[in-house]
């Protein structure tokens, strides 16, 4: 029991001298962390603490809290950012330099936006020809007896059989000879009798029968010196093309009107794009658009556009913009799908530069008529209209707008807020200003108002400004309105459980 005791006592005597040390050890330590803490506290000297969750919270205190969130306090430096006016930040050197700021001066100019469009190759509805049933028949050949085939002006197309067009005939034939026996009978001047012109005037109205039917100048001579009567009538192509419909079958009885043959030409065809709301108001008609086809890669075709459909799809947003285009050798083909570019030089809101149209003359239903004076179109006719009419502006009539960075602004989707640095201070200084933007080019914004022509404005480093403007309770991008300055108040605000 003695030795135990004698132990026991040891121990307890290693066991205070031990707490003893460490506790002399750990006071050492706090002591030299508090001096430099204090030493850090020297150097870089504290304005206020904030809540780094909620920035409007501000207090001299180290210890509070948050009353939002009960988040401790972090402190903000005066080496950081200063402010200097309402809606105006100081950074200094350091700052700037660790927050990689840049800016770019606001200019003048017309931007130019690249649009892509997609679509495919569609048949020209006006070199579409339907060829119908002049007259009753019988179908009793096929030359064409399937559709894809390609057919050229005058190929004959069907043989008929048709009782009316016998009857046509004879009534040729007959007036024919009355004409003649009454000629032979009568020369010198009795031939310019009632009588003659009577039948002269019959034979006419024969002919012109047959023609109205369908049949050639080279038929009805043929008709007139056949000693006998034709019983069959040969249809012939009225257009070369392609035959995409076939509404008959060899041995069908044909009714008056009845359809026989689709041709559509494929000499002239149109591409169908769609473009989206946004892309609108930049494209124009006559415009020139590059378009590139799959089974040709790296060849690329040109069209103008002929029409911009005035309703949009309810269900794609999209409106059918067509092209006209010529199709030299035959190699483009219905149904190809197309990847189109459109270059639209900007103007302003809504309007579109082009200065290769200026003082051009341009038809209204073919926009590859150009002329220099006016005139009328060389394929329908109509009288050219002026191109500015069109929606074009030249640039020595259309003043350039303001452009800046793509990269500059800000947006909220309802604010747009741009940092502009202040010329002649001593210490870096932005200010954020709200601006009205236009419509983006491909690099580019145009703004409408709220800059001014040679203006610094931020074009990196934009948002790390603009949380520094948040946490100093500034204007801001999500807040237009300086936040409250209140110091912490724990019965203040919205208390989260």
């Amino acid at each position: 029991m003695k030795k135990l005791c004698v132990a026991s006592l040891a121990s307890l005597s290693l066991l205070g001298l031990s707490s003893a040390t460490v506790a002399q050890s750990s006071s050492q330590n706090i002591d030299h962390q508090d001096h430099t803490g204090h030493q850090l506290e020297s150097t870089q000297r504290v304005q206020y603490y904030t809540c780094s969750m909620h920035p409007q919270i501000r207090s001299t205190d180290p210890a509070a809290r948050c009353p939002i969130c009960g988040m401790s306090l972090v402190p903000v430096k005066d080496e950081a950012a200063s402010t200097s006016g309402p809606a105006q930040i100081t950074l200094s050197a350091s700052a700037l330099k660790l927050a990689e700021v840049e800016t770019a001066p606001v200019t003048r100019g017309f931007p130019s936006r690249h649009m892509r469009l997609f679509g495919e190759v569609a048949f020209d509805e006006t070199l579409v020809s339907d060829i119908t049933a002049y007259f009753s028949g019988r179908v009793e050949k096929l030359y064409v007896n399937y559709t894809g085939l390609a057919v050229r002006k005058g190929d004959h197309l069907a043989e008929i059989y048709s009782p009316d067009l016998i009857t046509a005939q004879q009534e040729l034939q007959q007036a024919l000879r009355s004409a003649r026996n009454f000629q032979s009978r009568n020369p010198g001047p009795s031939s310019q009798s009632s009588v003659a012109l009577a039948s002269q005037a019959t034979l006419e109205a024969v002919r012109d029968k047959l023609r109205l039917w369908g049949l050639s100048a080279a038929q009805i001579r043929d008709l007139e010196t056949r000693q006998k009567t034709a019983e069959r009538f040969t249809l012939y192509s009225p257009q070369h093309g392609i035959v995409i419909e076939k509404a008959v079958k060899q041995g069908q009885y044909l009714e008056t009107g009845q359809r026989l043959f689709q041709v559509a030409s494929t000499e002239h065809l149109w591409v169908t794009l769609e473009a989206y709301e946004s892309q609108l108001p930049w494209l124009r008609y006559g415009q020139d658009v590059a378009f590139t086809i799959d089974a040709n890669p790296g060849k690329t075709w040109h069209g103008r556009v002929a029409f911009i459909d005035p309703v949009v799809n309810p269900q794609t947003r999209t409106a059918s913009v067509r092209l006209n285009v010529r199709n030299e050798n035959d190699v483009l083909k219905p149904g190809m799908f197309v990847r189109a570019t459109v270059q639209s030089d900007i103007a302003g809101e809504g309007k579109v530069l082009a200065d290769d149209l200026k003082g051009k003359h341009i038809c209204p239903m073919h926009p590859e008529i150009i002329k220099d004076k006016p005139g009328s179109c060389d394929i329908c006719g109509m009288d050219l209209v002026p191109a500015e009419s069109l929606g074009y502006f030249t640039s020595q009539k259309q003043q350039a707008p303001l452009l800046i960075p793509v990269t500059a602004p800000l947006i909220t989707g309802k604010r747009a807020v741009v940092y502009v640095r202040v010329p002649d201070q001593d210490k870096p200084t932005f200010e954020g200003r709200e601006v009205v933007l236009g419509p983006r080019a491909d690099d580019a914004y145009i703004v409408l108002e709220g800059l001014h022509e040679g203006e610094q404005v931020v074009v990196k480093g934009a948002f790390r400004i603009d949380s520094a403007m948040q946490i100093n309770a500034m204007p801001s991008m999500m807040s237009p309105t300086p936040a409250s300055t209140a110091p912490a108040d724990p019965h203040a605000g919205h208390q989260h459980p």
